[in-house]
């Protein structure tokens, strides 16, 4: 949904009036007791349940929830953002409004990041790591090649684990962790991308995540930061000479009419974490907590689904416009996969991850497969 810049700061005094003051948990934590005692009155060992008609969160209080990402209309998470939203607005019965500002309206990925940590805003969702970096073991190099591998990755204990260090690390809450858009894929403007050596005096544009700096370094290439909003431009006038992104972004963006070479080397796949400000998540009662989360879980399920819905289509729209895919033998992408693994060791000296978290990494692809 497209709002306007200044309507922001009408709705985020909103929300710190709404926000403010501990009278809606309190009176949320009395009208629980009140029905708990009505209930032990009444003899029955069930709470009793609100009169048909009756709004059972009507004395919790109101809530808006103003959350950003980068991507169009189209994109994967756009759309399961939106059906977010809905659904909270639903299960809430209104007294939680969710405002979506898409395509970047907020700001690049990092700044509306550092707005979600000042309280600024309530929540965001993209592969923004800077303040997370823990979350970059899970954007290794090879690391995973089919849906079940990612999905098996992503809910694991070990994603659990370093989802709830964000908390003490960022002050924010991570309320769901999904693909942020698929399988990551090669595109320049110079020569179609065959072997390592192919990367060679190329500059590849990243995002300023570590790991796709360091993978292009092992391939050979330098790199600059571009942020999202600013690469088309960027590729555009030859800042870059080529880039990496999922087939759902190059098509939503548009990336095939400065790109003519593509590789299809499915290297990396990104978590796509939803943060939300802690202060303003521990402000809400709990059932507004455990109807966000649930709403927050069927919409990490329906982008997944989204990705594995349109990635191909996406694809064909990029060949249809006349660029060249090429898909490397396996052969081929053996040699890749040798060039990177220095990535896993320069993780690990970093601190990224432990020697142990890899095993356990590779494990669960093993067990996935």
């Amino acid at each position: 949904m497209k709002k306007s810049i200044a309507m922001l700061l009408a709705v985020a005094m909103t929300v710190s009036l709404a926000g403010c003051g501990g009278g809606q948990t309190e009176t949320a934590g009395g009208a629980a007791e009140q029905t708990a005692a009505a209930a032990a009155d009444a003899g029955g060992t069930e709470a009793a349940q609100p009169a048909e008609g009756e709004d059972p969160y009507a004395d919790l209080g109101d809530f808006t929830m103003i959350v950003g990402h980068a991507q169009p209309e189209g994109n994967p998470r756009y759309t399961s953002m939106e059906k977010f939203a809905e659904d909270v607005a639903e299960k809430t019965n209104g007294h939680v409004t969710v405002e979506v500002f898409a395509n970047g309206q907020l700001g690049t990925e990092k700044e509306m990041l550092e707005q979600v940590v000042a309280g600024t805003v309530q929540g965001m969702r993209g592969g923004q790591f800077d303040f997370s970096p823990r979350l970059l073991m899970f954007t290794l190099p090879f690391l995973a090649q089919t849906r079940e591998q990612v999905t098996a990755l992503l809910n694991s204990d070990l994603a659990k684990k370093v989802c709830e260090e964000a908390e003490a690390e960022t002050g924010t809450v991570i309320i769901n962790l999904c693909d942020a858009g698929g399988w990551r894929q090669f595109s320049n403007s110079k020569h179609p991308i065959t072997k390592p050596e192919d990367l060679q005096g190329l500059k590849m544009r990243t995002n300023g995540m570590n790991t796709i700096d360091k993978t292009f370094i092992a391939l050979g290439a330098t790199t600059t930061t571009i942020p999202y909003s600013d690469l088309y431009m960027g590729l555009k006038t030859g800042v870059a000479d080529g880039q990496e992104n999922p087939w759902v972004n190059v098509e939503g963006m548009k990336f095939y009419e400065v790109q003519p070479y593509f590789t299809e080397v499915n290297y990396q796949f990104h978590p796509d974490p939803f943060y939300v400000n802690a202060a303003w998540w521990n402000s809400l009662p709990a059932e507004y907590q455990d109807i966000i989360t649930e709403c927050a879980t069927d919409m990490g399920t329906y982008n997944d689904q989204l990705i594995d819905e349109t990635q191909e289509a996406a694809r064909q729209a990029i060949v249809d416009a006349g660029c060249e895919i090429y898909v490397p033998t396996e052969e081929e992408l053996q040699a890749f996969k040798d060039a990177v693994q220095v990535v896993y060791d320069q993780c690990i000296e970093e601190g990224i991850l432990t020697a142990e978290e890899l095993q356990e990494l590779q494990d669960i692809v093993a067990n996935a497969s």
